[in-house]
C-alpha cells in the first residue's frame, strides 16, 4: 500500500479538526452546533446518525433523516460533513445524501466480515474514510482494515485512534496506550492518524490534555466530540464540549512544526539518544548471554526454567531501583516483565533441545 496523507482541511496550525456531536438529535440541535463551530473555524462537521450501543433500548440514532441534516448544515455552512457507517446499506445512504467523510467505528473495525462488507460497497466511489482503532490493541487487526478499504480504490485513507477497551478501573474511558497508533505509523508510512480524545477520556474534563498530548506525538489532527447543550445529549453526554469550551481548548493548545529543521542542540540531544540506546542493546545482549549460561546449569541440575520466588524477588528489586531515579513503578514492571519472558524462552529452548 502506498497510503499518502489525508487531503482534507487544515485549519488548526496545519492539523485536520473535526467536530461535532456524538449524535444527530434533531435538525435544531444538529444546525444550532454546526453554527457555532463554524464561526470558530471548524470546517468538519461529525454527527452519528446509526448509533451502535451497548445494549438495546437505548438511544440508536435518527437514521437516514439525520443525513439530511448534515446535508443541510453542510448547505448553509460550507462545512464538510462526516457520519459513522457499519454496513452496506449504511454506505449507499451516505453516499446518496452527500456526507462527504465516512468512518467506521471501533466495533465494526473489530469484525473483518463487516469491513469488507463495507469495502465492497465503497467499491468505484471516490471518497474520504476514516477507520477506527479495533476495540483490542491489536495494530494488525487495525492494518488489516485499513487495507481492506485500500484494496477497495479507496485512496482518501486516515486512522482514527479512540483508545482501546478497558476493564476495571482507569482514569480513562478506553485506554491510550499511545504505542498502538504510533506502531500502525511504522507500519503504514504515510497514513495520517487523528486522535478522538472524547472516546479516551470519557470525561470532558480530560480531553484538553489528551488533544494536548495528541499533539506532542504529531498527530495529524482530532475528532472531538461538541453539542449545543451536552447536558441534555441522547447519548455520550459526560464526554461532549460545548463549542465555547473546545474553542478554548483548541485555543490553548502548544502544536510544533514537525517538518523544521531540527537545530544543532536537537540534534546533539538526539546522539546522546543514540549512544544510550546502543549501551542498552548492549547490556541486554550481555544479561542474555548469562541467562543462557544459567539455562545450561538448569539443565545439568534437572532444574525448571522458571523459579518463582526469584521472578518475584527481582521484580520487586526493580520497582524499587525504579523508585529510587523517579521512575514509574508499571513501567519499569512492565520492561522487567518482557525481559524476563525473552530469558525464560531462551533457557526451555536450552533446557528441552540439548543433550
Amino acid at each position: 500500500m502506498r497510503i499518502r496523507p489525508i487531503d482534507l482541511p487544515r485549519t488548526m496550525h496545519g492539523k485536520v479538526l473535526i467536530a461535532g456531536p456524538c449524535s444527530a438529535e434533531s435538525e435544531e440541535q444538529l444546525l444550532t452546533t454546526a453554527r457555532r463551530l463554524h464561526d470558530m473555524g471548524v470546517a468538519i462537521l461529525r454527527a452519528g446518525v446509526w448509533k451502535p450501543r451497548t445494549k438495546p433500548g437505548t438511544f440508536e440514532g435518527v437514521g437516514t433523516v439525520g443525513l439530511q441534516w448534515l446535508a443541510k448544515a453542510k448547505a448553509e455552512t460550507g462545512m464538510m460533513t462526516a457520519t459513522e457507517v457499519a454496513n452496506a446499506a449504511h454506505v449507499a445512504a451516505a453516499l446518496d445524501a452527500g456526507t462527504d467523510i465516512l468512518w467506521i467505528g471501533t466495533r465494526t473495525a473489530t469484525d473483518p466480515f463487516a469491513v469488507q462488507e463495507i469495502a465492497d460497497a465503497l467499491s468505484g466511489h471516490d471518497t474520504t474514510v476514516l477507520i477506527k482503532n479495533p476495540i483490542a490493541p491489536d495494530p494488525e487487526l487495525w492494518a488489516g482494515a485499513i487495507e481492506r478499504i485500500y484494496n477497495a480504490g479507496i485512496r482518501n485513507i486516515a486512522a482514527i485512534h479512540r483508545g482501546f477497551a478497558a476493564y476495571g478501573q482507569s482514569t480513562y474511558r478506553n485506554r491510550p496506550q499511545w504505542d498502538i497508533p504510533l506502531e500502525l505509523h511504522n507500519r503504514l508510512r504515510g497514513i495520517s492518524i487523528i486522535c478522538d480524545p472524547s472516546h479516551i477520556a470519557g470525561d470532558s474534563r480530560l480531553v484538553g490534555e489528551l488533544c494536548q498530548q495528541a499533539m506532542d506525538l504529531g498527530m495529524d489532527g482530532l475528532i472531538i466530540e461538541s453539542h449545543c447543550d451536552p447536558h441534555a445529549a441522547l447519548s455520550d453526554a459526560r464526554q461532549q464540549l460545548t463549542p465555547s469550551e473546545l474553542d478554548g481548548i483548541i485555543g490553548s493548545l502548544v502544536i510544533g512544526d514537525n517538518a523544521c529543521t531540527p537545530d544543532e542542540r536537537l540534534n546533539i540531544l538526539r546522539a546522546r539518544i543514540d549512544e544510550i540506546d546502543d549501551s542498552l542493546i548492549g547490556l541486554i545482549a550481555r544479561r542474555m548471554e548469562v541467562v543462557a549460561e544459567i539455562g545450561e546449569y538448569k539443565r545439568t541440575r534437572q532444574m525448571t526454567a522458571f523459579q518463582d520466588s526469584r521472578y518475584h524477588a527481582v521484580l520487586d528489586k526493580w520497582r524499587d531501583m525504579a523508585a529510587k531515579h523517579g521512575l514509574p513503578g508499571a513501567f519499569v514492571g512492565k520492561l522487567y516483565e518482557m525481559i524476563h519472558s525473552e530469558a525464560i524462552n531462551r533457557q526451555i529452548d536450552i533446557i528441552r533441545h540439548k543433550p
